[in-house]
């Protein structure tokens, strides 16, 4: 009861600071919200079970090298920022024409994605009901893609985008309660010299080709790239590389405790699996997960689903409108749905942002040698370039069951 207690005080005066005005109004917070919600969303439910599961005692090193992969890419897309902000367009016309195959890789990028987002929304939505199964939970997601269509078709996302800030606070209160909770639990297993250190079920390169797979549970910082209609550059950039860091820094923390404390047959490679995990360090998580899952979910599913709808329409010229690339984009999202598991999903959405990421790091390269001159810069954004694709191509889904 301590515990429940204890966790549930810790999450309410966390959300009570993040939705204090004079904290929610900071311009560097309210930058940094957007990237930093989108980066441990999905990611913070289902990246503890998969690499606790999959890579054992070393998860927290397959942890770190997905943060240090992510933040190379988002020094690129910096650089971008950087280039764009000071010179106010493309300087040159080759690296213009990257942007737009940069553009058209982030629609496809967040199709998937939304797919992916209300899949992990029906698993969670159904999982503390008595129709916890695979059909319900696609229906539950069926249900709220066809109700975003017809929000998006009719009235617009304006008055639905309202809930981002206060979803973004909740769930970072949420994942505040749960990481006390999990240092607790820590604390009590290593006393009782309980810590359980379990050999990795995959090596070599399976390891590397899931961990590739995995590239989506820490996307999200590119949201900054797309912000300047509301912050200046160096806005932007600040908000990126600090969304990174707070995030990589809970992401370590929280793989830190769940890679030693779960013995074998308590991993199971499921959608919902943190539940079952959370269920076992304090009974109010369960509930404090789903909560989190939903409202962060169906946030990002929306301001996915905008940003697409508003992505395509502007590359057509108009020719395909706003509300004919959401009924495109949930069709695809319902085939999805219907036809492969959330696992294949998260697979298919690394691949999209890996090729994005790729193309915004041939971008990085390009300007580095045509506009700056610059050697060193060009190598690595090139090699960023290159692992970018590699990732795409040879990326894998872990294998739920």
């Amino acid at each position: 009861m301590f515990v429940n207690g204890l966790i549930l005080v810790v999450t309410l005066i966390a959300g009570a600071i993040l939705l204090w005005p004079r904290v929610a109004n900071i311009k560097l917070w309210r930058a940094t919200m957007t990237p930093l919600a989108s980066i441990i969303g999905s990611g913070f439910l289902v990246l503890g079970p998969i690499l606790d599961f999959q890579y054992g005692k070393y998860a927290p090193l397959v942890m770190l090298a997905l943060c240090t992969g992510a933040y190379l890419f988002g020094g690129a897309i910096r650089h971008n920022i950087h280039l764009r902000g000071a010179h106010d367009e493309d300087p040159d016309k080759f690296v213009a024409r990257l942007e737009i195959g940069g553009s058209w890789t982030l629609a496809l990028a967040y199709v998937i994605s939304v797919a992916y987002y209300l899949n992990l929304f029906g698993a969670f939505g159904v999982s503390l009901t008595p129709w916890d199964s695979q059909f319900a939970a696609r229906i539950l997601t069926s249900a709220v893609m066809l109700m975003i269509l017809a929000v998006g078709w009719f009235k617009g996302f304006r008055a639905l985008e309202r809930m981002e800030q206060v979803s973004v606070s909740v769930k970072l209160a949420i994942i505040l309660g749960l990481l006390i909770g999990l240092a607790i639990f820590f604390g009590k297993e290593a006393s009782s010299d309980k810590l359980v250190f379990l050999e990795p079920r995959l090596s070599g390169w399976a390891a590397i080709s899931l961990a590739f797979g995995l590239i989506v549970t820490v996307q999200g910082f590119e949201t900054s790239r797309y912000l300047g209609a509301t912050y200046d550059h160096i806005t932007r950039i600040r908000s990126m590389k600090l969304a990174q860091l707070v995030s990589s820094a809970i992401y370590m923390i929280y793989i830190g405790f769940v890679a030693y404390v779960f013995q074998g047959n308590e991993l199971h490679l499921e959608e919902t699996a943190i539940i079952d995990m959370m269920k076992v360090v304090a009974p109010i998580l369960p509930l404090l997960l789903v909560a989190a899952a939903l409202t962060a979910q169906f946030s990002a599913a929306i301001a996915d689903t905008s940003g697409s709808g508003g992505l395509v329409a502007e590359l057509t010229g108009g020719l395909v409108s706003e509300r004919q690339a959401y009924a495109i984009l949930v069709g695809i999202g319902l085939v999805f749905t219907w036809t492969v598991d959330l696992f294949e999903i998260i697979s298919y959405a690394s691949r999209a942002f890996a090729i994005y990421y790729g193309v915004q790091s041939a971008i990085a390269a390009a300007s580095a040698h045509r506009v700056l001159g610059h050697k060193g810069k060009t190598a690595l954004y090139a090699s960023l370039a290159v692992l970018g694709f590699m990732i795409a191509i040879l990326g894998t889904p872990a294998e739920g069951g």
